[in-house]
């Protein structure tokens, strides 16, 4: 038999843990003295704290250990965290790509920013005003657009810019149930429909700044157009637009990904 503190040394586990392991019957110790509550621990024993702690390195819970142990529920529990495992792996390669695009695009941002100040043309445009449940949500809804917009003016011309963007119209940001008014300019007017609107815009004075990459970082480039806005002496005149040139339908990498956002100015 051995005293608690030895059989600590053996199994490379704290005495504090072999305490916690006795309190949830993970790992009794075979005697306890009466007199002076002095625990002992069998030889044997030394097997069982091998397989408690590779069990716990392979993150199952105590009461997994338990039942895992105790021949319950063995293929269940394992096949269970085999696929925990498998989407912990694919989180992580996500984090670890978006993670190389973050430092992509940190690179990229050591230089500043170049900023213009562009005249837009007036443009006719058709727009579509809704609420999305998140931003990842336009790529599912683009579509659906399209297909309205085309059931209502078969043979619609896009205009040959093929410019389209994006107007945010909450008071503050949001991260779910984001109101936004997507417009794309096309050659003149159709039929408006299911929420389809055509509408004319007219000429802009704009403050502009091109964020290259992934869209997460666009807080930047925000950051950088407005700050040179008010550095200027100027002040803005209409909602922020932004324009998407190039996106996940002609560049699988978002590293190429660019959006422009166009600030609407006029001398203050």
């Amino acid at each position: 038999m051995l005293r608690i503190g030895e059989f600590s040394k053996l199994g490379k586990v704290t005495v504090k843990t072999l305490h916690h392991w006795d309190d949830v019957d993970l790992l009794i110790p075979e005697e306890v003295d009466p007199v002076n509550g002095y625990r002992y621990y069998g030889v044997n024993q030394l097997v069982k704290v091998a397989e408690i702690l590779r069990l716990q390195s392979l993150g199952f819970s105590l009461a997994d250990i338990a039942d895992l142990i105790a021949g319950r529920d063995g293929a269940e529990l394992l096949e269970r965290r085999r696929l925990e495992l498998l989407a912990e792996q694919s989180l992580a390669a996500q984090r670890l790509l978006s993670l190389d695009h973050y430092v992509h695009d940190m690179k990229e941002q050591l230089m500043t920013y170049d900023i213009t100040t562009t005249t837009i043309p007036a443009c006719t445009v058709f727009a579509y005003d809704t609420v999305i449940p998140n931003y990842d949500a336009l790529h599912q809804i683009m579509p659906k657009i399209g297909a309205l917009v085309a059931k209502a003016n078969p043979g619609l011309e896009y205009a040959p810019d093929d410019y389209r963007f994006n107007v945010y119209l909450d008071e503050e940001y949001r991260d779910h149930d984001v109101h936004v008014e997507i417009c794309q300019t096309v050659v003149r007017p159709g039929v408006d429909a299911d929420g389809i609107v055509f509408r004319k815009l007219p000429e802009i004075t704009a403050a502009c700044v091109t964020h290259s990459g992934a869209y997460e970082g666009i807080g930047k480039a925000f950051a950088a157009v407005i700050g040179w806005v008010n550095d200027h002496g100027y002040e803005i005149v209409g909602p922020i637009r932004e324009s998407y040139l190039d996106g996940d339908w002609n560049q699988p990498d978002p590293a190429n990904w660019r959006t422009q956002i166009q600030v609407p100015i006029k001398a203050a």
